[in-house]
């Protein structure tokens, strides 16, 4: 079930990657949103959330995002586009891919995967949003697994926040210190997932 989930992510990125990187560029993708006028922001979001089928670089247009809005608004249309990306492919394969499922990986596998998201799934969707191909691999595999919404949505959260803010800073920032803003975005999720963590037990 995870490899034919990742091959249908996967298999664009081989035949499209390299168009893709070329045509959104930082400086590209900022010109394509700035195209759409006043529904820039709009238009940075819908090229966040066509990730889920397509090998767009989410980190570049989030970075342009943060460039054209600044660090505060760029984040919050960034995290808006993350959150929404990681909730439609999980909503679409938990109400329509459960028999996909069922049929690729068989009962007992579909059970397997069921019992790794319970344990760990607020773990891999909140650290897989900073990793290239995995977020939207994750959110389809949390939603074919039926991983439960109220453990889904914070955990999606606890990725997607840091994540935004720190792409944006980099393209407010002009790039200047992308180091420090890959590293708050790994660790970040982990602080903030411990936290969410410990209340959802209680």
């Amino acid at each position: 079930m995870i490899l034919v989930v990742l091959a249908g992510i996967i298999v664009p990125f081989v035949i499209w990657g390299a168009l893709f990187d070329e045509v959104l560029s930082l400086e590209g993708a900022r010109k394509w949103m700035e195209g759409y006028g006043d529904w820039a922001w709009a238009a940075g979001i819908a090229l966040l959330i066509s990730d889920i089928v397509l090998p767009v670089p989410s980190t570049v247009v989030m970075s342009a995002l943060g460039w054209k809005y600044g660090w505060w608004l760029g984040g919050l249309i960034c995290v808006a586009g993350s959150m929404l990306s990681g909730i439609i492919a999980y909503a679409s394969c938990r109400w329509l891919g459960r028999g996909a499922a069922r049929w690729i990986a068989g009962e007992d596998g579909l059970q397997r995967g069921e019992e790794i998201f319970e344990k760990r799934g607020g773990w891999l969707v909140a650290l897989s949003r900073w990793m290239p191909v995995l977020p939207e691999a994750v959110a389809c595999l949390a939603g074919l697994s039926n991983m439960r919404w109220r453990v889904f949505l914070p955990a999606l959260g606890c990725g997607s926040v840091p994540l935004g803010f720190a792409f944006a800073a980099i393209g407010h920032l002009g790039q200047s210190e992308p180091g420090w803003a890959i590293a708050l975005s790994c660790l970040v999720p982990v602080l903030l997932w411990l936290g969410a963590a410990r209340v959802l037990r209680r």
